[in-house]
């Protein structure tokens, strides 16, 4: 209980830094590819408050250390956020970080730069109280998941060679505990045909009309994929569409669509490929998985295929169980445990490596990529809690 309140007294009593810091943050433009000037002033917070250890890899990826004991825990917030989009939308500066009636809005508030103000002030208390004795802490503020989730963390373990015992994602929970969410891919379908003067358009064959039956088992194939009882169901739909001609006045002679394909349990790469290939008229046409290779604001470009596996961690996993039961001291209260709609960086940390992670962050999703993008100001001092309480409590249940 005398551990509780100290660290519920502390998170108060840095609340003003923790809405300081993130409004800062909120007003640094930080799209993906374009994270420099706010990785720069999440360092400077980071030294400030105390961390053993502070560096920025090569990517752009910045990492905070505090303690060095043999049990590595990491708490992960992707700081770059999408645009701003339609400015007319917006009832606030998206890069004002306006602080009203007990919340801030702009653009990365909730998605998810509050996070980040949470985390940074919960190592400073985990050092305050002397609390790394046997576990090692890494925070990190990840580039590019906006464009590509995943690959920040595909570097982390591969290149710079931290791969934690667990982690705790801090995207907007709505102070939540989540414990998956479906995966996803990108994929194209192709089709050639023959081009031929307009005018006579028997002499070719058309690809986009070879394109539309797929099109059509497209929708078709959505309505029966299969549905789990955690995750939902499986989608796939097709989001773009381009064509090849040689003028206006030609039949086209290649036609691609790009789909948005959304996995459940069970669902793989190949299942969802040789699905679409299996579609009526598809036979010939040409199905790839997208690749993403645009460099980082360091100029490093990683290749990855554009494929974020599902992931989903068991509810009575140590980890969920370490969960509930720091959210039950800190907040007297049951918790709700329940899963993401979106994508995160759990696709690469569980889903590719198998690292046991959960997710529990300021905010609700539903102001993600919106122009009312908001968090509110107590919801940073209650995760700040359970970020500072959390190890201790993991800890003990390994024991």
């Amino acid at each position: 209980m005398e551990l509780k309140n100290q660290i519920s007294e502390l998170s108060e009593k840095y609340k003003d830094d923790m809405v300081a810091f993130l409004r800062d943050m909120v007003s640094i433009p930080s799209t993906s590819c374009n994270e420099k000037k706010v990785i720069e002033r999440i360092k400077y917070e980071m030294d400030k408050v105390g961390f053993d250890e502070v560096i920025i890899d090569k990517m752009g990826n910045i990492i905070g250390r505090i303690g060095s004991g043999k049990t590595v825990i990491a708490m992960d917030a992707h700081i770059d956020t999408v645009d701003v989009g339609d400015s007319s939308l917006w009832e606030v500066d998206p890069f004002e970080g306006e602080l009203r009636d007990g919340i801030i809005y702009g653009r990365g508030a909730s998605d998810q730069e509050g996070g980040m103000a949470s985390m940074v002030y919960a190592g400073k208390i985990i050092k305050e109280l002397g609390l790394t004795d046997d576990y090692t802490l890494y925070i990190t503020g990840t580039v590019m998941e906006e464009d590509c989730d995943g690959l920040c963390w595909q570097y982390i373990i591969e290149q710079d060679n931290i791969k934690p015992n667990y982690v705790v994602i801090t995207e907007p929970t709505n102070l939540n505990i989540y414990r998956g969410h479906r995966g996803r891919m990108e994929l194209i379908v192709t089709t050639k045909g023959l081009s031929c003067h307009g005018s006579a358009p028997e002499r070719g064959v058309n690809a986009i009309y070879k394109m539309v039956p797929i099109i059509q088992g497209i929708e078709k194939l959505n309505e029966n994929l299969k549905e789990d009882p955690f995750l939902g169901k499986g989608t796939v739909t097709v989001t773009q569409i381009f064509f090849k001609s040689p003028s206006q006045c030609a039949v086209p002679d290649e036609c691609t669509i790009q789909l948005d394909r959304r996995l459940t349990a069970g669902e793989t790469l190949e299942s969802a490929v040789a699905e679409i290939k299996a579609i009526k008229g598809a036979e010939d046409a040409i199905v790839e998985v997208l690749t993403y290779a645009q460099p980082s604001y360091t100029g490093l470009v990683y290749p990855t295929d554009k494929y974020y596996p599902t992931w989903v961690i068991d509810e009575k996993h140590v980890l969920i169980e370490s969960a509930v039961e720091t959210y039950k001291e800190m907040f007297n209260e049951e918790p709700k445990v329940d899963k993401w709609t979106f994508s995160t960086n759990g696709v690469s940390i569980m889903g590719r490596f198998g690292i046991p992670t959960i997710g529990f962050g300021p905010a609700n999703e539903v102001y993600a990529h919106s122009p009312k993008d908001q968090v509110p100001v107590q919801h940073l001092v209650e995760a700040c809690k359970f970020y500072a309480a959390f190890p201790k409590t993991l800890l003990n249940n390994l024991k």
